[in-house]
């Protein structure tokens, strides 16, 4: 037997129409994802975007009856069916209106560690290109970050492939189902990557993917990423898309500069020249702009942050995961804290020298 809530969340996946904002719009509105199936029609009908058809759906309860089978589907790939409001879902991409509220996960997957790197790039990738990935990658090994690409060709599977000899954790991101992995040439590494990371999809592992879902494959790696790098890439593509979710979700980016007459040049000279990256020389760029140092973790010790609640957790995570401050508005938002509670709870950091109140409402982490 399934846990019930996993199949009442499994259930509202499987309704026709709903999609992430759906169905967080539901939740909202009527409290827990179990409570979605138990409101009256006419109070379906007063949410924002639930109409007669879709109201009705929901109260037949059909998707209810086929939620085992897909619970059943990911438990024979192994794969974890993560919703937005369980406590495991990433805090980065909780904090985005766009984030995916379903996520299916395969492998020993932390997604919540300290530090985060997306790469990217061209799926032609050069050389120099793939001899930049080993430097920005060894260059991170003191930091222990987590990396993060699509298991794409060219940049991104080197990425991966970097990561893994470097003893570091990785994460691949793909579009469809992860039973379908593309390019299907990258299983081996996919397989190795489960034990030091694992693969990250927003559809049941059976779902072939399509072109249509790689834009949304590309905000979930900007989103889980303090910062995203990239290496090379033409003026258009995926690697760009990135770069555009990574600046629209005011999390960094970087772009290593290259030859003028080059096509896979064109893409990161333009981010750079537009101010929408910063130039990438060193790893020490990365270090100077997020405040990273690499011999001393700036956080408080653990015996600190264990005797936290968990509302005061939760801000730590929001302000270590936006370079350590935010406006009390934008705090609020993100941490899910009503800034009347939210008020208390910083005083209380402020006491124990974790959180430094500044002007204009601001807030940010003590290093």
């Amino acid at each position: 037997m399934f846990d019930q809530r996993k199949v009442y969340q499994a259930a509202l996946w499987l309704i026709p129409g709903i999609g992430d904002i759906l169905t967080k719009q539901l939740i909202a509105y009527c409290g827990t994802v179990e409570d979605v199936f138990r409101v009256k029609y006419k109070k379906l009908l007063q949410i924002p975007g639930i109409g007669d058809k879709t109201a009705r759906e929901i109260l037949s309860q059909k998707s209810l009856t086929h939620a085992e089978d897909l619970l059943t589907q990911c438990e024979k790939n192994h794969v974890k069916l993560l919703h937005y409001t369980d406590p495991e879902y990433p805090v980065r991409l909780g904090q985005l209106l766009d984030s995916p509220a379903f996520l299916f996960l395969n492998g020993n997957i932390n997604l919540d560690v300290k530090k985060t790197v997306a790469i990217v790039g061209t799926r032609r990738a050069s050389q120099y290109g793939k001899r930049l990935v080993e430097e920005i990658i060894e260059g991170l090994v003191l930091h222990n970050t987590l990396i993060i690409s699509g298991l794409a060709y060219g940049i991104d599977i080197h990425a991966h492939k970097t990561a893994l000899a470097n003893n570091l954790a990785t994460i691949g991101v793909i579009a469809g189902g992860i039973r379908h992995l593309y390019p299907a040439t990258h299983a081996d590494i996919a397989r190795k990557m489960l034990a030091q990371g694992g693969i990250i999809a927003e559809h049941p592992p059976d779902t072939m993917p399509e072109a249509h879902q790689f834009p949304g494959r590309n905000r979930i790696i900007a989103g889980l990423a303090d910062l995203t790098i990239i290496v090379e890439t033409a003026k258009s593509g995926g690697a760009m898309i990135t770069a555009e979710y990574a600046n629209s979700y005011n999390r960094e980016v970087f772009a290593v500069p290259g030859n003028i007459h080059v096509d896979n040049s064109e893409g990161c000279n333009k981010l750079i020249r537009n101010h929408k990256a910063h130039i990438y020389t060193s790893v020490k760029d990365i270090e100077y702009i997020m405040n990273w140092d690499p011999d001393k973790e700036k956080q408080a010790s653990p015996a600190v942050i264990e005797n936290l609640s968990e509302a005061e957790k939760s801000i730590i995570d929001v302000l270590r995961s936006n370079r350590n401050e935010l406006l009390i508005d934008e705090l609020s938002w993100k941490s899910k804290i009503p800034i009347n509670r939210l008020a208390g709870h910083l005083l209380n950091l402020e006491f124990r020298g974790l959180v430094k109140s500044l002007p204009g409402k601001k807030y940010r982490m003590m290093t």
